[in-house]
């Protein structure tokens, strides 16, 4: 599989904006500021689950996901952070890592569906996006 065969799955592309790459993933943030939300999409085409990586590729995911984990927890200080890869409703591969508070508005549930998104300020997205840009040494 040959990742320049690979695309962002629609749904992901329209409900995220992009920070970046990472040698294995593409790094987005979620169109929601009801919570600091991320995902790693690994670019490899057809990859619908972490076992469709060959170990070398799951290693680098691994890495790629403690890498953007630690620097949202640095970032946000968080009281407590969600990382899974579910897959469900876009079948894409792809991990979220999300920043919970126990006062945002899901806790303590998970996020998907327990509240209507809500829009992101341009500029507190921006300087977001810059400073996981630098923690993840994507600037």
């Amino acid at each position: 599989m040959s990742p320049s065969a690979w695309s962002l799955h629609p749904t992901l592309e329209k409900d995220t904006i992009s920070i970046g790459d990472l040698p294995l993933s593409r790094v987005l943030v979620i169109k929601d500021a009801n919570y600091p939300w991320l995902l790693l999409v690994p670019r490899r085409p057809d990859a619908v689950e972490i076992i469709d990586l060959n170990e070398i590729e799951q290693a680098q995911l691994t890495t790629e996901i403690n890498r953007v984990a630690r620097a949202l927890k640095e970032i946000t200080k968080p009281d407590k952070l969600n990382i899974a890869a579910l897959g469900n409703v876009v079948p894409q591969l792809h991990v979220h890592i999300i920043a919970r508070r126990t006062t945002d508005a899901a806790w303590p549930r998970p996020v998907w569906g327990a509240v209507p998104p809500l829009a992101h300020d341009p500029q507190e997205v921006e300087a977001f996006i810059a400073a996981l840009r630098r923690k993840i040494w994507l600037s």
